[in-house]
């Protein structure tokens, strides 16, 4: 397979979804961008963890009445055109609306694809990038979209170069999927081109399921860090792909092995039609109460929510303090302070 597959038909071809199921994948093509790149294409042959990620399945076909097209109101805080500014230290900076995959749960499913919104334009990059540069408490840009690693190299270096010549933008990140998914692409020029002169400069890596670390992601994630860039991770708790404390185990171990501090471990959000992915909050909390006895700390994610309507993420992993008792990895509780003897 030598090219990403991107429509109903490319999945029933590549023998990933049944003949049957044709008519009702095209009306999920219709609404919601499909491309799966042929590493992926491959991996979901063997790997149901990773189908279920990028395979198109009927059930996105089912909105429940909770599910919002805005899930985690970026709207609300979009002061111009590609910037979102929730917390007052950092921005999002949007700067395109297209990925090298299409996760069948993303948070932005609305919003990206071949249908979705537009790029920016140089004028709309420009009154960007003069907003973050009005405002001497943004200390952080964090750019996203889409995937900002699909750009080329010299759209990348603008972008890097614009940051550079801000004074107050003292860290620049990058979120992307790319060494994971089409780790080729991500070549010695596009990894230099992700430098911007004078700022600290980080990419946080979204994987979900131990087996997207293959052996050339890993080299992908090598090429950015040995380069000088830190790495950290991004996954988003999916039921059927990774709600097993040992698959969650196997993937963070695989991150630190790979030079990746595990980051975030995010709570589904309420994207539309995406129901089937949700897992509850307390089955989240029970895999991390799970993860906290038998995994290192260099290796544990926080788990977090993304409160819709746009108020921000919040903690939501277990509590370990019980009043004047504090719970141990085991269960068991233990007074604190001591009794005396």
């Amino acid at each position: 397979m030598t090219r990403p597959l991107r429509t109903a038909e490319d999945l029933v071809a590549a023998g990933l979804a049944p003949a049957e199921a044709l008519p009702e994948l095209a009306r999920v093509a219709e609404r919601y961008a499909v491309a799966i790149t042929p590493p992926m294409a491959e991996l979901s042959q063997t790997c149901e963890g990773v189908a279920r990620q990028f395979v198109a399945t009927a059930a996105e076909l089912e909105t429940t009445p909770d599910e919002r097209a805005d899930p985690i109101g970026d709207a609300a805080h979009s002061p111009v055109d590609g910037i979102v500014h929730r917390y007052a230290d950092r921005v999002l900076l949007k700067a395109n609306h297209a990925c090298a995959v299409y996760c069948r749960f993303c948070f932005r499913r609305e919003m990206v694809g071949p249908d979705g919104v537009r790029p920016l334009s140089l004028e709309q990059l420009d009154a960007a990038m003069a907003y973050v540069a009005s405002d001497p408490a943004i200390w952080e840009v964090i750019v996203t979209g889409g995937d900002p690693l699909i750009l080329s190299p010299r759209r990348l270096r603008d972008i890097g170069g614009r940051l550079a010549r801000i004074d107050n933008v003292k860290v620049v990140r990058f979120h992307t999927r790319l060494p994971a998914v089409d780790p080729a692409r991500v070549t010695d020029e596009l990894v230099e081109a992700l430098k911007a002169s004078g700022k600290t400069v980080w990419v946080a890596l979204h994987a979900n399921h131990p087996d997207e670390l293959t052996p050339e992601a890993r080299a992908a994630c090598a090429r950015i860090v040995d380069a000088g860039v830190p790495m950290i991770s991004q996954t988003v708790l999916l039921k059927g792909v990774n709600d097993e404390p040992t698959v969650l185990e196997a993937l963070m171990r695989g991150f630190v092995e790979a030079r990746i501090k595990p980051y975030y471990l995010h709570h589904g959000d309420l994207a539309p039609g995406t129901a089937h992915f949700r897992t509850t909050i307390d089955e989240g909390r029970a895999v991390m109460r799970d993860l906290r006895g038998r995994l290192s700390g260099l290796a544990q994610p926080t788990y977090v929510l993304d409160i819709p309507g746009g108020h921000g993420k919040a903690p939501i992993g277990p509590n370990y303090v019980h009043g004047k008792h504090i719970e141990d990895p085991a269960g068991v509780h233990h007074a604190y302070p001591p009794a005396q003897d």
